[in-house]
């Protein structure tokens, strides 16, 4: 499994108030999980700056991470990124061998 980032930043029509970002949360859980259900999820976090949202989570490979981010994108009106990361060990391994 890889590891990804996904950042996100909702638009400003996706929520009218602070209680619709749970219902879009349950709906977007709902999606993937029916959608991608090997997707193992790591973390979520609030985040201020440019994004509104940080997740962390396994994917086994790249086109799962992107129906992911595409699910997000259509369940709220986001704009959002995926970043594949590797493990600072696992990186310092990979240097080594160089």
């Amino acid at each position: 499994m890889n590891t990804f980032i996904m950042v996100t930043r909702l638009s400003s029509e996706a929520v009218s108030s602070p209680g619709s970002l749970e219902k879009l949360e349950k709906q977007a859980v709902k999606r993937i999980g029916k959608e991608c259900p090997s997707v193992e999820w790591l973390g979520s976090y609030a985040a201020l700056g440019p994004y509104d949202y940080v997740d962390i989570f396994r994917a086994d490979g790249i086109e799962t991470a992107t129906k992911v981010a595409t699910l997000i994108r259509t369940c709220g009106h986001a704009h959002s990124e995926v970043w594949p990361v590797i493990e600072w060990a696992r990186f310092k391994e990979m240097m080594h061998g160089l």
